[in-house]
């Protein structure tokens, strides 16, 4: 007794809307057709389908059969197809969407080193901080660093990145260190356009949530250039770790309130469907996964 050969005997009997045409898209013949969908009403004790000379149709037990056969098969099929695409060789055209700064400085060393690993495939890599429209584009996978809204895209996190409010020691010694968010106004800051906050930066202090408005005296949607104006002490700056934990470390650039913890985002990989996912989208995410398991910028 084969029943997902049943099942699909009968949800191809509805979907043809005759035993003939459930023959022709299943190569079956007519009688092993009849056969199957006879057995599955014998088996379940319950009758599927009404027959006359001219039509069939559902019966209230075979409409609500019939919906969950196409769940289940359609499970299976997903099932096969994952199985099928893990197993095949990753190959043809990669086109990647990242963000500018995390892409020049955290993604290019690494793709040389997959590339070496599929020789088969190859990559455009667009860089733009910009959220792109993966399907109307084309693009196979954008990297996003973000709080992701709920949305018809997957996504899979490769790692975490955090804000951190820095000057240069330059910039201290001549205007001084702030010592509360709510000193910000007072002080040059250097903004980064596509926070998603705008002017408005957001910590978590020992008292709760505070939120602090800026003035900019500079803008720019490139993290790098705010970064150098800090660097050569023209202003305070909100970036991440993954852009200024070296300097942090070396020292070039002061952590200033660390007691107020500016928010964390995630790194996403994000991929237009999880049905049918190509061999070359699934071995690049488990590449970017692995290659920041420990990430480097953590300050």
């Amino acid at each position: 007794m084969d029943k997902f050969l049943e099942m699909r005997t009968f949800a191809a009997v509805v979907d043809a809307g005759s035993f003939v045409g459930a023959a022709d898209a299943l190569d079956l013949s007519k009688p092993a057709v009849s056969r199957h969908v006879n057995e599955l009403e014998a088996r379940l004790g319950v009758r599927l389908l009404q027959r006359t000379t001219r039509r069939l149709s559902l019966t209230s037990e075979g409409e609500v059969f019939h919906a969950r056969c196409k769940e289940l098969l359609a499970q299976v099929d997903e099932a096969e197809a994952e199985v099928s695409t893990r197993s095949g060789e990753a190959t043809g055209l990669l086109k990647l969407s990242v963000p500018v700064s995390f892409g020049e400085r955290h993604l290019a060393p690494l793709w040389p080193v997959f590339l070496a690993q599929h020789p088969r495939v190859s990559m455009e890599v667009s860089l733009s901080d910009r959220a792109v429209d993966l399907v109307e584009e084309g693009f196979d996978v954008a990297v996003r660093i973000a709080h992701l809204q709920a949305s018809s895209l997957v996504s899979r996190q490769i790692a975490t990145t955090r804000l951190h409010l820095c000057a240069s020691p330059a910039y201290l010694a001549q205007h001084g260190t702030p010592q509360h968010p709510d000193e910000l106004a007072q002080h040059a800051v250097l903004a980064y356009t596509l926070l998603s906050t705008g002017d408005l930066w957001r910590f978590t202090g020992p008292g709760g949530e505070v939120s602090a408005r800026v003035t900019p005296r500079f803008r720019s949607n490139s993290g790098e250039t705010c970064r150098s104006g800090a660097l050569a002490g023209q202003g305070i700056i909100l970036q991440p770790d993954f852009l200024v934990g070296a300097d942090i470390a070396a020292g070039t650039l002061v952590e200033l309130m660390p007691q107020y913890r500016a928010p964390d985002f995630g790194i996403y990989a994000v991929y237009p469907t999880r049905k049918h996912v190509a061999p070359k989208v699934r071995r690049l995410i488990d590449f970017l996964v692995e290659a920041f398991e420990s990430p480097r910028w953590a300050v």
